[in-house]
């Protein structure tokens, strides 16, 4: 069983999210161990914005060093993209993964150098709201695949 955390960077505001996100956290339940890590978000203006993209990677930073370097993966748009049986192969080959989802302004060059693995969802920009409930809906789908579960076609 993969045991698979998802840190994030910000809460989830919308209860439409939360709904979506329970739910596929639900269906994952029997071939994963799911845990999520939130960090808090950082208030920020036009001149402040730098700053607060450093305190939200200094926050991350702390919270990644307790997993193996070689198990964690920063989501970006020009990270590796994958297919959906290619991303199966991936999380199937993987018994702990980490999975990092930043906030709004983005990745430092700091944590960008420190982690330097990293996956694409979309070469689209989305809310990190979005990107959970997009990175749930694909592991589950990668797990099934794996599975032989009838949910891939």
């Amino acid at each position: 069983m993969n045991k698979i955390t998802i840190v994030v960077v910000g809460k989830i505001k919308e209860k439409f999210w939360q709904t979506a996100i329970e739910e596929y956290a639900k269906r994952l339940k029997p071939y994963a161990v799911l845990n999520f890590v939130e960090i808090k978000a950082e208030s920020f203006s036009n001149q402040n914005k730098k700053q607060a993209q450093i305190i939200e990677n200094q926050s991350l930073i702390k919270v990644l060093e307790k997993y193996n370097n070689q198990n964690i993966y920063l989501l970006a748009e020009a990270g590796q993209e994958f297919d959906s049986l290619k991303f199966a192969k991936f999380i199937e080959n993987k018994s702990e993964l980490v999975l990092v989802i930043g906030g709004a302004l983005g990745w430092a060059e700091e944590i960008k150098q420190k982690y330097p693995q990293s996956i694409s969802l979309s070469q689209l920009t989305m809310p990190h709201e979005m990107a959970r409930v997009v990175l749930l809906e694909q592991i589950y789908r990668a797990v099934s695949i794996s599975k032989g579960k009838e949910y891939h076609y």
